[in-house]
């Protein structure tokens, strides 16, 4: 290890930010702007060999991109590291490669893909305590090829997005990016009025302890820059201004939606009732939103209960009605996140009759470890998901490599790792494991995060979890990245993520088209809005179970306005979309190759050229770097069937035209060929090491290209005489006709001739 960290600290400081560990990239975040990744640089690493230029994120993405077109395979590029490491930095430039690289001759389908990015982020990225531009939701985005490697389309998935950062931040930190810059877009515009939103005091959803907010909106000059950016971005992609203008609203709407304030009302009979002193914030929303103020007002300060067929109408407390009102601000901001991604896919999808053909790279840039002073709910899971990143890593690089030492019977020293699969499966198992408690006492309505807290410390009997003395809701998890302490307030309520059937209607009736569609869509089992379909379909896909089944038959537009719907069907809670979130991120993974991108926190005061030392040996250490390095010198990376290896690379040692066998022979053959060293045949696959394959395509391409060479002397040989043939029998054409015309000119002038000396003769005669 002292070795490792040695060169890495020796290259940090000549602003050499990359190392390869093997086939595994190492990022480490310069915390500054570095002029490498201009397009020179991009076709420096463009099919060469990976030792012929410095590590760079380029050669990686390049490597993806090669094995895409040579296997036909699809790949898979996964980004890891701590918050504020440097991912999404990363994938932005892999995104940037990839399109130098799939060059299609359509310049705005580059265009779009490249302002993907920047959108979603402004949507789902904040300001942080560590990062200024952290991911609060995982993104997978799949780039499209065609068979011959040209870009076609993307395609992103988005997974939990962090709603309840909408309605409440940390001190220090920040609302989602795009609140500021359209504020400070609207104020520049002289739009404020238009769109409700005051010019002093900021609204509650943006406004923080330091009381600067305002102060900053107005003078800041990126929030501005940034607002331009963003309409750039929704125009190249292709949204419509009449879309953009109902996502302003809606967005502007959610921040007047927070100014709602409530405030007891005491009369004989109760005191939980609650109403809206000042109804300027509620009309400002209602009218934003395009609903109706009194709607509004009843959805959040009533609620009604259907039971056995009657309605009844319950009031709400004013703490229930600021819930309410949150609770439709987040599901609002969620669903609206949603939609733009579904119309970023829309717009960015490839033709269906060349999309069968095609290939995908798929970018993995998921939230990093985190550990705060207070870590709630959206601490454990960003934590969980990076925890089964880590575990796929293991598998692929560790685990099913020594398996198959095993099977094909060869003698390689087995490396040690930290496998955090029992940790994985405190989390996730049935029904025992933290999730399944979670939701289970998520379904009592007399549960506390205390009794929470108790379940977890009876049934989590395990070293990974420990309950510290004298604070009752908390509770600690021994993560493979260190140790997190999560505070358990609000976990329950965080969980069932409830919206109120009586919301729902009321934004239904909205006349801004976009609204009604994002509460009239049923949303998928991550917790996402699925993609529109039609109109009535849709509603009465979402309605309760007895409903759709079909025995009554209900007009669907009647029942969507009736309260009853929703209210009775089976609720789905944050912990069971974010399992489903994973295994579906996973099945994603599991199909393409995968190309590991480290990313490395050298320090944790965001300093250009500062390196700690035990920052970066901690994450070496939990990221099974040092284990990865012992593999990689002794093991063999790439295992590849006999059939599939003569198949791939029979040229190198037979004529073209022959079709050898997939033997262990023919194998052999054309390693020696090739004059590899190092390798091992097992049973029935070839074992390289991780620069064999490299060494191969090249020689691959070096034969191919000798191949084409003489294709292109043979094809010029045959043209020469092909064009040699045709030009002789032109000439020959032409004889032909010349001495015909000849012929006749003769005949004719000789015609001539006799028929004026006949004449002659008969004048004379006469």
């Amino acid at each position: 290890q002292d070795t490792i960290i040695h060169q890495l600290q020796k290259r940090y400081a000549d602003l050499q930010i990359y190392t390869y560990v093997g086939d595994i990239l190492i990022a480490l975040n310069p915390f500054q702007n570095l002029s490498i990744y201009s397009p020179q640089f991009s076709k420096l690493y463009h099919g060469v060999k990976r030792s012929s230029n410095p590590p760079h994120i380029f050669a990686s993405a390049d490597a993806a991109y090669q094995s895409m077109v040579t296997f036909s395979k699809d790949q898979c590029i996964i980004i890891s590291g701590e918050s504020g490491a440097g991912k999404t930095e990363s994938a932005h430039l892999i995104v940037q490669h990839l399109t130098f690289l799939g060059k299609a001759n359509n310049r705005t389908l580059r265009e779009k893909i490249l302002q993907v990015n920047p959108l979603v982020e402004a949507f789902g990225n904040a300001c942080t305590a560590i990062n200024d531009n952290s991911s609060r939701f995982g993104k997978y985005l799949e780039m499209m090829f065609t068979p011959t490697g040209a870009v076609m389309g993307a395609k992103i998935s988005e997974y939990l997005l962090e709603k309840s950062r909408v309605i409440k931040q940390a001190v220090g930190e920040k609302n989602f990016h795009i609140f500021y810059y359209i504020y400070a877009g609207l104020y520049h515009q002289k739009k404020l009025s238009e769109y409700r939103l005051p010019d002093k005091k900021p609204p509650r959803y943006i406004d923080n302890e330091t009381g600067k907010v305002m102060h900053d909106i107005v003078t800041k000059d990126s929030y501005g820059r940034q607002f331009e950016a963003i309409q750039h971005c929704f125009r190249i992609i292709g949204f419509t201004d009449e879309e953009v203008y109902s996502v302003y609203r809606i967005l502007t709407g959610i921040l007047n939606t927070g100014n709602i304030e409530f405030a007891a009302i005491s009369s004989q009979h109760q005191t939980d009732k609650s109403e809206v002193p000042n109804p300027e914030a509620l009309d400002n929303a209602a009218a934003l939103l395009s609903i109706g103020s009194e709607e509004l007002q009843e959805a959040l300060t009533s609620h009604c209960v259907v039971t056995r067929g009657e309605t009844i109408i319950r009031t709400n407390t004013v703490d229930k009605a600021a819930d309410v009102r949150d609770a439709m601000s987040k599901a609002l901001y969620g669903r609206l996140f949603s939609w733009i991604v579904n119309r970023i896919n829309t717009l960015l999808q490839p033709d269906k009759n060349i999309a069968e053909s095609g290939m995908n790279v798929g970018i993995l840039d998921i939230f990093g470890f985190e550990n705060f002073a207070r870590n709630s709910f959206e601490q454990l899971c960003i934590n969980i998901a990076n925890e089964q990143i880590q575990f796929y890593f293991n598998q692929h690089i560790f685990a099913l490599e020594q398996m198959e030492y095993q099977s094909e019977g060869i003698d390689a020293t087995t490396v040690e790792y930290e496998d955090n699969r029992p940790l994985l499966d405190m989390f996730l198992q049935k029904p025992m494991g933290l999730l399944s408690l979670l939701d289970e006492e998520s379904r009592f309505p007399q549960a506390t995060d205390l009794t929470l807290v108790d379940k977890f410390e009876d049934n989590l009997r395990c070293k990974y979890f420990w309950r510290p003395k004298g604070v009752e809701l908390s509770f600690g998890i021994q993560h493979y990245a260190g140790k997190v302490l999560y505070d358990a307030s609000a976990f329950l309520e965080k969980n069932r993520d409830t919206l109120p059937a009586d919301i729902v209607v009321v934004l239904r009736t909205s006349e801004n088209k976009l609204l009604q569609q994002l509460f009239s869509s049923p949303l998928t089992k991550t917790g996402n809005l699925a993609q529109a379909r039609a109109r009535v379909t849709a509603a009465s896909r979402s309605l309760p179970p007895q409903l759709s089944a079909g025995r009554i038959k209900v007009d669907t537009m009647e029942v969507m306005r009736h309260p009853e719907e929703t209210t009775n069907m089976k609720r789905q809670t944050m912990a069971s979309y974010f399992r489903y979130s994973l295994m579906d991120l996973l099945s994603k993974m599991v199909v393409g190759q995968p190309h590991f991108i480290r990313c490395i926190k050298p320090n944790d005061d965001r300093e250009a050229l500062m390196f700690s030392h035990e920052r970066v040996l901690l994450q070496l250490r939990y990221t099974g770097i040092l284990e990865t390095v012992k593999i990689r010198q002794k093991g063999y990376s790439h295992r590849i069937l006999f059939e599939e290896f003569v198949k791939r690379y029979y040229y190198l040692a037979f004529k073209a035209h022959e079709t050898p066998l997939g033997s262990r022979e023919n194998c052999l053959a054309i390693l020696e060929k090739s004059k590899l060293d190092n390798w091992i045949l097992g049973k029935t696959k070839v074992f390289l090491k991780y620069y064999h394959i490299e060494q191969l395509n090249l020689f691959l391409r070096e034969v191919i290209g000798r191949v084409v060479v003489m294709q292109a002397y043979i094809k010029g040989w045959l043209g020469a005489r092909r064009y040699k043939k045709v030009k002789d029998k032109r000439e020959n054409s032409a004889i032909t006709i010349q001495s015909a015309w000849r012929g006749y000119e003769a005949r004719r002038k000789y015609k001539e001739i006799r028929n004026r000396r006949i004449d002659a003769a008969v004048h004379i005669q006469a």
